[in-house]
């Protein structure tokens, strides 16, 4: 389970851009029925006849999806799940390519980033209809933020499945040695135990940052501080006074970070934290897992914490995945069932904080509110509170990916001194307007 998780949160990362930008040049319809799926009254019935579905995910193999695949057939005899399994960072990419030759799987797990970029090229069903019939899917019960990656116009193409939220962790014993008694809850505090933590000479440094993903982890300062991305038409707002402080305070804390780190990423440089180079480390839930498994030596000397409020408030990034039906599918009811299954509050508990060594997160709000989920993973608190701060960096339009790809490579100049922070979000707004 670990290695999926890992995979999974840290391609929320690094293809999210690239993804939006692939679906932009795909087929412009995934045809068959897209807006007219699950049209009907009642709970949606089986088939009468054995059908066979096909789901595209790179979680095929994990025994607890195997199990509840089982258990579905058992309960749904006539329908049969044909896994289609691939590496996770080859996902989007096969998706998009099959979409274009017109051979599509009936349904997928997906990064919840893509959806609105697929449903944007009219490759999903609209899933309205079935929720409408369901009495598993309740769309109030989703956390806002995730109902939000699979939105489009208004209508859900997609069913959130898992998620994480973005926190810090710190390094107990380097905070004891350095005479801090608890984690930063402001930006100034932040900065300050930065600096304490940072000595060059014993290579220790305050926190670990990387200029290849710096767009993703600098988002939330931007919403801290009541910055937004995109205004409500749609134009550029990254480079907005609030934005600009925000990229000036981030891009600052390189001053506090291991070069030999910059050019990495928040997955690699894991061994930083691990071996006590950086007291602090933003990232996702994955991490906890990550650090659990890989390193249980330092078990006892790190903890978690949400990460420091600004001006605004609260604000984190978040990832997940989804599960979806395709447009082409022949057989969207029973893919439909099969999605439904998946959704129903005891198997998205067993996928996500029940299972071994998962650090994932339900995106439902009556999940993450039960003193179960504590009960089996105490350490998943700070990030199930921080759901509530979750906003979605995905933005459902064609020219997104070039525009954050563009936000990124500016804030990674600006990491290495070859601009301002202001000047990087000035060149990233030009690029995107032109």
């Amino acid at each position: 389970m670990i290695t999926s998780v890992v995979a999974a949160r840290w391609r929320a990362l690094t293809i999210s851009a690239v993804a939006v930008t692939l679906l932009a040049t795909a087929c412009g319809s995934g045809g068959g029925s897209n807006e007219a799926a699950g049209k009907g009254s009642g709970p949606v019935a089986d088939p009468k006849e054995p059908v066979t579905i096909t789901f595209s995910s790179w979680i095929g193999n994990e025994p607890s999806i195997k199990k509840m695949a089982a258990a579905f057939h058992k309960e749904h005899p006539n329908i049969t799940v044909e896994f289609q399994n691939l590496p996770a960072e080859e996902s989007s990419q096969k998706l998009t390519a099959q979409i274009a030759g017109g051979n599509a799987p009936d349904a997928a797990f997906v990064d919840a980033s893509t959806v609105a970029g697929f449903a944007s090229r009219k490759a999903l069903a609209n899933l309205d209809n079935y929720i409408s019939r369901s009495d598993v899917v309740k769309p109030d019960d989703y956390v806002d933020a995730f109902k939000t990656f699979t939105t489009f116009e208004n209508s859900m193409y997609g069913l959130p499945f898992d998620g994480e939220s973005t926190a810090l962790f710190y390094r107990t014993d380097m905070f004891k040695a350095a005479g801090i008694d608890a984690p930063p809850t402001t930006w100034d505090e932040f900065k300050a135990d930065a600096e304490k933590l940072t000595n060059p000479a014993k290579k220790q440094y305050g926190i670990a940052m990387f200029a290849p993903e710096s767009a993703y982890y600098w988002y939330p300062w931007l919403w801290q501080n009541g910055g937004e991305v995109l205004d409500k038409k749609g134009d550029v707002a990254f480079n907005s006074e609030k934005g600009k402080e925000a990229a000036e305070f981030y891009v600052g804390l390189t001053k506090y970070a291991p070069k030999d780190y910059l050019n990495s990423n928040s997955y690699d440089g894991r061994v930083a934290f691990a071996n006590g180079q950086v007291g602090m480390y933003v990232a996702g839930a994955w991490f906890a897992g990550t650090l659990s498994d890989e390193f249980p030596k330092i078990n006892g000397k790190w903890a978690t914490a949400p990460l420091p409020e600004g001006k605004a408030g609260c604000g984190t990034t978040i990832a997940g995945d989804a599960l979806v039906v395709f447009g082409s599918s022949k057989q969207q009811d029973a893919a439909w069932k099969w999605i439904e299954y998946l959704s129903e509050p005891d198997n998205m508990a067993t996928w996500t904080y029940k299972s071994e060594g998962s650090t994932l997160l339900p995106p439902r709000k009556s999940l993450l509110e039960s003193p179960d989920l504590v009960k089996e993973k105490p350490i998943l608190k700070g990030f199930a509170d921080a759901m509530k701060c979750g906003v979605s960096n995905v933005i459902a339009d064609p020219d997104w990916g070039r525009m954050e790809e563009s936000l990124n490579t500016e804030l990674g100049k600006a990491m290495y001194g070859d601009q301002t922070a202001a000047q990087a979000l000035d060149n990233a707004a030009q690029d995107a307007n032109g």
